[in-house]
């Protein structure tokens, strides 16, 4: 047995020592000792704990993969993810004021996405053992919705009926204003009988809707409300993952932009179905950019059905190969961005050439929001706050929604 001290937290949550030798499960400041075997110890126990180290809330925890930091408290995940960003902006000698971490609660997450696989005796549903392809079963998850966690057995019935002995069947539940919207990926083809079980199922279990690969068994509007509006998305297309989330990153967006007058415009770029677009149409005129056509049209369905928007207009567009330019930009008077984790380079970089005056930068990987605000303050914007979003709690991943002006 080796006796080792952790220096600090990796990025994937494991405790990291000198060597480097990495501990799952283990907190700085902590002793541990185990064997050491290609510089993981993968079974240490823990010979001086830490104060932030507390009780796993969940029964699951040391076997579920789903969450990663449950042994470690509020405060320290909190502190940890907002050093996160401010070391990710350190790196390009970047600092500002960023605000204390806004931490969804516990069974918030309205989304989530199943694993299940066939057994002898039937099914088996929940999310993957850590480090490893087995399904644990988790039928009192502390993480997602009541809702949510009530629907293993409807997942395990999806599994007897479409999955294949040798694979494992992906489900993604999501609750929508009319109850759970299920996309189902990787099972069989789908066929006249596996049609009719499946359709049985979706009126059992009351879904809302059902979606198998391509094709939507079942059709009763899996409504999702933006502000007033009222959207039903694609089967399986992005939303935020909880309620608290989504209104954190919302607020700060509305922060960003500021107080504008009645006839203000904006773009909300990688708009999505319209999370930020429609509840900002109540007070500004919104062009919407999203790369998916679907999801447009989900967005401008929501708009239209809606009471007391301002004129919302809109495109499909992919804005990594062709972003907005110059004279599509120097006319507006924000950006809301939210691109995914690779950021905008080229986007971020048409911004900054035309000086939109606000610029609400949300993202989901402090390293390429780092980078992409770095190219706005060298070229002249100021970067006035950053706000830190936990909606996907005891994990490692990291949110966050900043606002840049132009100086004058």
């Amino acid at each position: 047995m080796t006796v080792i001290t952790i220096e600090r937290l990796g990025h994937k949550g494991d405790g990291i020592a000198p060597g480097p030798i990495f501990v799952p499960g283990a907190l700085p400041g902590e002793e541990v000792s185990g064997d050491i075997v290609n510089g993981v110890m993968a079974k240490p126990s823990i010979v001086t704990p830490v104060p932030e180290r507390v009780k796993a809330s969940c029964a699951h925890a040391k076997s579920c993969g789903g969450c990663q930091l449950q042994h470690a408290s509020d405060a320290f995940v909190e502190n940890w993810k907002t050093d996160i960003v401010a070391r990710a902006l350190d790196a390009h000698g970047l600092s500002t004021d960023i605000r204390a971490c806004v931490t969804s609660p516990a069974q918030s997450r309205r989304r989530a996405r199943f694993s299940a696989r066939r057994t002898k005796k039937g099914a088996l549903a929940g999310f993957h053992q850590k480090a490893s392809d087995i399904v644990v079963s988790v039928p009192n998850c502390q993480l997602v919705t009541p809702a949510l966690a009530g629907s293993l057995p409807m997942v395990e019935a999806l599994a007897i009926l479409g999955a294949s002995r040798k694979s494992e069947l992906s489900v993604l539940v999501t609750e929508s204003l009319g109850g759970l919207d299920v996309f189902v990926s990787g099972g069989k083809d789908v066929d006249t009988q596996l049609r009719v079980a499946l359709s049985d199922l979706a009126r059992k279990f009351d879904l809302a809707r059902l979606a198998w690969d391509d094709e939507v068994i079942t059709r009763r509007p899996a409504y999702q409300r933006f502000g007033t509006a009222d959207v039903v998305p694609p089967p399986g297309s992005f939303m935020q993952a909880t309620a608290a989330g989504e209104a954190a990153l919302l607020e700060a967006v509305r922060e960003a932009l500021g107080a504008m007058g009645k006839n203000a415009k904006i773009a909300d770029l990688f708009a999505g179905c319209g999370t930020f677009a429609l509840p900002l149409a109540r007070d500004m005129r919104v062009h919407a950019v999203e790369g998916e056509k679907s999801m447009v049209q989900a967005l401008d369905h929501g708009w239209r059905n809606a009471e007391g928007l301002k004129h919302v207009t809109h495109e499909a567009r992919d804005l990594f190969r062709n972003p907005l330019m110059l004279d599509e930009l120097d006319r507006l008077d924000g950006v809301v961005i939210d691109p995914p984790r690779a950021g905008a380079e080229a986007q971020i970089a048409e911004i900054a050439r035309a000086k939109v005056p606000r610029v609400a930068h949300v993202s989901c990987n402090p390293v390429t929001f780092a980078r992409d605000c770095a190219t706005l303050v060298q070229a002249g914007y100021t970067l006035d706050f950053v706000q830190v979003v936990d909606q996907f709690r005891w994990s490692t991943h990291v949110e966050v929604a900043a606002g840049l002006s132009l100086k004058v």
